[in-house]
C-alpha cells in the first residue's frame, strides 16, 4: 500500500483511527485515518450513542434507520432522555436553528393570531403554489433586488414549497446527471438531499478554517474546471455565520453563468449585519443578468426572516423551464404547500412592510448576537471573528479540558445542564456516508444559535460557564492528568482590537481579551 500524504494544516487534526458500525469499537485503522482514537473518544458513552444510531445498528428488513434523522432532530432526541420533551420550558434550546418566533421585537409587525380560511382553500392546490403569492414573491425580489434592471422576475419563476427541506429535494429530484459540489461546514440537510437521489454524484469542498471557512471565487472556478456543474451553498453561511457578498458574490455568478447551476440556500437573508441593520437583505437576484437565461435558483420563505417556521411555506425562484420542472415534481414529493397558510402570507410580502421588518430584525439579533459573544468570551471561548450574519456561533473547543474539547462530549456536558449545542460534526456534510467522520475537521466545534429569546440565551451561558467552570477545576486538580498550569490573564500578543457592527448603526471598538488557538 502506498505511503500516506500528510493532510492540509488543520484538516484532520492528526487523527487516525476508525470504528466497527455495529459494536462501536474501535478497530485497525484503515486507510483514510491517520491516528489512533483518544481514550474519551474510545470511551464516550455519547460517542458509542452516536455511532450506533448514524453507522448501523442492525435494522429490521427494509429499514434503513441511518436516514432517520439529521444531527439537530438527533440532538433535540438526546435531550429528551434527559426530560427536555416533559419540561422545555427549564431548558436552554440553543441548538435549534429557529428564531424567536413571539410578538415582542420592537418594531416587528404582529403575526396573524387567525386564518379567514376561503372555500377554494379546501381544494387541492397546485403544487407548484398558488398564483397570487407566487406574484407576491416575484414583486418582492424586484423591488428589493432588481430596480432599474430590464430583466424581471414573473410568478412563472417562482415555485411555492412546503418549506426549505422540501424545496431541497425538489431541486435535487430534477438535477441532470452532474457533479455537484457542496461545501463543508454547510447545513445539515444537505446530507439527505444529496444521498437520496442517483442522478448526481455529490462532491465536497472543504473550505479552510484558518481561512475563515471562506468561498473565494477562484474556489469555484477550480471546482468547474474539474467538471462540477452544480454548486449549492448557504448564503449568508450556516454554521458559521460568515456571508459572501458583492463584488465577490457577483464575481462568483459571472464565473458560474452558462458553465454551471448556482443554488443559492438564503433563509438567513434578512440577517445581515454588514450594513449597519438598515433592512438591506443579501441575495443572488442582485446580481442575476436575465432571470430565464441565468441558471441561479434561490431558496428562501417565512421560515426564518419572517419568523414562523411553522407555517412550512418556501419558495424558490429561478429560470422558468427550472420552476416548471420543480413545480411538477411536488405532485410526486410532497403534495405541495398548506394553501390556508399561502394566502395568509401574501400580505405579509408587501416590499415596504419587509424593509421595516428586517430594519427591526437586525437590530434586536445583532444585540443579542452581542451579547453571546460577550459572554463567551468572558468564559473563555476564542471569538476571531463575529459573525455578520445568520445567528450563529461557530465555537472551537480544543482549548477546553480534554474530556469536553470535542463536539459530542461538550454536547453531552451541557445536557446535563439543560444546555441543547449541535456537535460540529453534523456540519461536515458526509453523503451516502464514505467517510469516517471522526477524522472530521469539524469534530472539535459546536453550533451555537442566539435564535432565541434574549432570557434563554442568558440561561444558556450560564449553564455553559458552568460545565466549562466544573471541568477546568477537575483538571486544575489532575483529575485528567498532570496539573494544568492557570493561564496567564494576558500575554503579549493576546490583547486585540476587534470592530463589531453596532445595532445603532455604524461601529464600535472592542478590546477583547483572547485565548488565542
Amino acid at each position: 500500500m502506498a505511503s500516506h500524504q500528510h493532510p492540509p494544516p488543520g484538516a484532520f487534526h492528526n487523527r487516525k483511527f476508525s470504528i466497527n458500525r455495529n459494536t462501536g469499537i474501535p478497530r485497525p485503522a484503515r486507510r483514510f485515518s491517520i491516528q489512533e482514537p483518544s481514550a474519551t473518544e474510545a470511551s464516550s458513552k455519547i460517542h458509542r450513542k452516536f455511532r450506533e444510531a448514524h453507522e448501523g445498528h442492525l435494522p429490521h428488513a427494509g429499514l434503513d434507520a441511518t436516514r432517520s434523522s439529521t444531527g439537530v432532530i438527533w440532538c433535540s432526541e438526546q435531550a429528551g432522555e434527559h426530560g427536555f420533551f416533559e419540561e422545555p420550558e427549564k431548558w436552554a434550546n440553543l441548538g435549534q436553528g429557529a428564531p424567536q418566533v413571539d410578538d415582542e421585537i420592537e418594531g416587528c409587525f404582529p403575526r396573524p393570531q387567525h386564518l379567514d380560511i376561503s372555500v377554494n382553500s379546501r381544494e387541492y392546490g397546485p403544487t407548484a403554489g398558488i398564483k397570487p403569492l407566487r406574484e407576491a414573491v416575484a414583486n418582492l425580489y424586484n423591488e428589493m433586488h432588481r430596480q432599474g434592471k430590464e430583466s424581471k422576475y414573473t410568478w412563472e419563476n417562482v415555485a411555492i414549497v412546503p418549506g426549505g427541506r422540501a424545496g431541497l429535494i425538489r431541486i435535487a429530484a430534477v438535477l441532470n446527471n452532474a457533479y455537484v459540489g457542496f461545501f463543508i461546514p454547510d447545513y445539515t440537510a444537505y446530507n439527505e438531499m444529496l444521498s437520496l437521489f442517483k442522478n448526481f454524484a455529490a462532491i465536497p469542498v472543504p473550505l479552510s478554517e484558518e481561512d475563515d471557512y471562506h468561498i473565494h471565487p477562484e474556489k469555484i472556478a477550480e471546482e468547474i474546471a474539474r467538471g462540477t456543474s452544480v454548486i449549492i451553498t448557504s448564503n449568508p453561511r450556516n454554521p458559521t455565520g460568515r456571508v459572501v457578498a458583492n463584488p465577490e458574490l457577483a464575481e462568483i455568478q459571472d464565473i458560474c453563468r452558462e458553465r454551471a447551476t448556482l443554488v443559492s440556500d438564503e433563509f438567513y437573508s434578512g440577517y445581515n449585519y454588514t450594513s449597519n441593520c438598515d433592512g438591506t437583505t443579501i441575495s443572488a437576484a442582485e446580481n442575476v443578468q436575465d432571470v430565464d437565461e441565468d441558471d441561479v435558483l434561490i431558496i428562501d420563505g417565512l421560515t426564518k426572516r419572517f419568523r414562523l417556521p411553522g407555517w412550512r411555506v418556501a419558495w424558490i425562484l429561478g429560470p422558468k423551464e427550472f420552476i416548471k420542472a420543480i413545480g411538477s415534481c411536488g405532485s410526486y414529493l410532497d403534495g405541495g404547500t398548506n394553501v390556508p397558510f399561502q394566502e395568509a402570507a401574501i400580505p405579509m410580502l408587501d416590499p415596504t412592510l419587509v424593509k421595516a421588518e428586517m430594519k427591526a430584525l437586525q437590530r434586536h439579533f445583532c444585540d443579542k448576537r452581542d451579547f453571546v459573544v460577550g459572554r463567551l468570551r468572558e468564559i473563555g471561548f476564542s471569538i476571531k471573528l463575529v459573525p455578520d450574519s445568520t445567528f450563529y456561533l461557530w465555537l472551537n473547543l480544543e482549548w477546553l479540558p480534554s474530556p469536553i474539547s470535542d463536539g459530542l462530549n461538550f454536547f453531552q456536558a451541557c445536557l446535563e445542564e439543560k444546555v441543547i449545542v449541535v456537535p460540529g460534526i453534523f456540519f461536515d456534510l458526509n453523503p451516502s456516508r464514505r467517510r469516517d467522520l471522526f477524522d472530521s475537521p469539524c469534530h472539535h466545534f459546536v453550533r451555537l444559535s442566539y435564535g432565541p429569546t434574549l432570557d434563554i440565551l442568558a440561561r444558556g451561558c450560564d449553564g455553559i460557564e458552568r460545565v466549562v467552570r466544573k471541568f477546568q477545576a477537575l483538571e486544575a486538580e489532575g483529575a485528567y492528568g498532570v496539573p494544568k498550569a492557570p493561564s496567564p490573564s494576558r500575554t503579549e500578543g493576546e490583547k486585540e482590537s476587534h470592530t463589531v457592527p453596532s445595532a445603532g448603526g455604524g461601529e464600535r471598538e472592542k478590546d477583547e481579551e483572547l485565548h488565542l488557538l
